[in-house]
């Protein structure tokens, strides 16, 4: 797997569309494949602006809540260190990379979108880990001893996850910036750490409090 085919799945809805590597504000210790915005320097055309809010990315940007997890997971190690663990939404993969990089036994990736896949896939071998990948939750193994993941409450339909991951792992690691009570007494507060997406986009500052709980 190549860089370049994260150019081309870009190139789907923006002509000029590429990546770059850069570290995350959030957690620089890991290195990424993510959106090159030096490409918007120049105007865009009326299409490609409504293909590209139709269809975002978001594998091509390192969300706070990923960033802010991740740096977390890599500063308490023991968290994930010898366990089987599945990041859920993984995007860019900067979570399931951190737990890789922090010892996990094994990590699985699990996105809907093959672009995130291959995003995952070319980041892990970029910061020289090895991610298993899953396209589909239902899919995944039945033995995990923890699942792992970063803002997928942006959607209130989506709030039963928070039981699907306790009934599926041992232990849960959440990160939220966008739910302030997740109305799951289970999930215990464990930090709340600025952060903001990388590449910046200026996203409202309540969006930038990222807050950790665990479950389990």
């Amino acid at each position: 797997m190549s860089p370049e085919c994260l150019d081309n799945h870009l190139r789907k809805t923006l002509s000029k569309g590429r990546v770059r590597v850069s570290r995350p504000a959030g957690c620089p210790g890991l290195e990424l494949y993510l959106f090159d915005p030096s490409v918007l320097e120049g105007p865009i055309s009326h299409e490609e602006a409504q293909a590209v809010v139709a269809e975002p990315a978001y594998w091509s940007f390192c969300w706070a809540s990923g960033q802010v997890l991740a740096a977390w997971i890599l500063d308490h190690p023991e968290q994930v260190a010898g366990k089987r663990v599945l990041d859920f939404g993984s995007g860019s993969g900067i979570v399931a990379i951190a737990a890789a990089r922090a010892g996990a036994r094994e990590v699985i990736a699990c996105d809907l979108d093959p672009a995130a896949l291959d995003a995952v896939a070319v980041n892990a071998e970029l910061n020289g880990v090895s991610v298993n990948l899953c396209s589909d939750w239902n899919l995944r193994p039945q033995d995990l001893d923890l699942v792992t993941a970063a803002d997928v409450l942006y959607d209130p339909e989506n709030r039963p996850l928070l039981r699907l991951f306790r009934e599926s792992a041992t232990r849960v690691l959440l990160a939220d910036s966008r739910v302030r009570d997740l109305g799951d007494e289970a999930y215990e507060l464990q930090d709340v750490i600025e952060g903001r997406t990388w590449p910046d986009l200026n996203e409202f500052e309540e969006f930038n409090r990222v807050r950790i709980y665990r479950a389990g």
